[in-house]
């Protein structure tokens, strides 16, 4: 350290060097042209940056996306007047089936009983076709279930004599009273309501309920008044082709609602459901057959069988 110091002390000192240490000492470091518009410009750019951002940020703002939240009301919304309008065509064409009947039972074209087993078939089972048009929405079972309950306050109004219309009071009662619609046909629309607002398309006791009601019960009478001449033993009023044309009718109504829904995949279509629909429709007709159904009245013991036992079954 010593000997470094003393070699280089006489070469700052000395005269040769002097000017030259000098001027790197006394002249201010030499800047280029450039570097005044750059000092300068660079807390102008600072400020443009942070403004930038911030007319960044206020555009994202404007032109952002929507939350999932907002796309979900707006999805809900959407799914919501898609509803409304699958509602309203299918109660038009429920309203239009029924007054189809109507007007046949008004010209005679069938008879009294042979035309209000028409409308307890078919009725249901139109119903059922327009379930895959509404959304898979919260509100849609229930604005789904709007046709059946109008047809209910219908069935009360007539039935109570609130409200008069003779033809369909001929095409949905059995002797022409009016007041017969608060049974049967009343029941028959509280049916296909709790099916559909309740159950829905996604469950097999909804199919099991409406088509041992619309099918199974109907072809039971159909076929019963035309072929049913050996009646049953504990049973005058019942025939063995009328119990066995419900059983099948149920049962082969039900499966071919299985694989319609599962077209659309609301459920899953199984050799064990299939079966299920079996001993439902096999239950029903036991109990539809039985006098007590006579008493009561079968619109009534029929689908509260098939609810009991899809209850146990599936």
């Amino acid at each position: 350290m010593l000997s470094l110091g003393a070699h280089v002390s006489p070469l700052l000192s000395s005269p040769p060097y002097a000017p030259l240490l000098l001027y790197s000492v006394s002249r201010p470091p030499s800047r280029s042209p450039a570097a005044p518009a750059a000092a300068a410009s660079a807390p102008r750019s600072l400020c443009f940056l942070r403004r930038s951002r911030s007319r960044s940020r206020f555009a994202a703002g404007r032109t952002r996306r929507p939350t999932m939240a907002e796309a979900i009301s707006l999805e809900a919304g959407g799914d919501l007047y898609h509803d409304l309008g699958s509602a309203a065509v299918t109660a038009g064409v429920a309203l239009a089936l029924l007054k189809f009947f109507e007007e046949l039972a008004k010209r005679g074209v069938f008879e009294q009983k042979l035309s209000r087993k028409l409308v307890h078939i078919s009725v249901g089972l139109v119903f059922l076709l327009f379930w895959p048009l509404f959304s898979s929405g919260t509100y849609a079972p229930f604005l789904a279930a709007l046709a059946p309950g109008i047809n209910i306050i219908r069935m009360f109004l007539l039935g109570t004599g609130l409200m008069k219309n003779e033809a369909m009071v001929k095409s949905m009662s059995r002797t022409g009273d009016y007041r017969e619609l608060l049974k049967g046909p009343l029941y028959y629309a509280t049916t296909i309501t709790f099916a559909t607002s309740v159950f829905w398309r996604t469950s097999p006791i909804a199919i099991a309920l409406v088509c041992n009601l619309c099918a199974g019960d109907g072809i039971a009478d159909v076929v019963g008044r035309r072929l049913g001449t050996e009646k049953l033993p504990y049973n005058p009023n019942k025939s063995y082709a009328g119990s066995i044309a419900m059983a099948l009718a149920g049962f082969l109504a039900s499966v071919g609602y299985m694989h319609y829904f599962h077209t659309f995949g609301f459920i899953e279509e199984t050799w064990y459901m299939a079966l299920g629909f079996l001993a439902v429709s096999i239950a029903a007709t036991l109990v539809e057959s039985h006098p007590i159904s006579s008493e009561l009245d079968d619109n009534l013991t029929v689908p509260l069988t098939s609810f009991l036992v899809g209850i146990l079954l599936f």
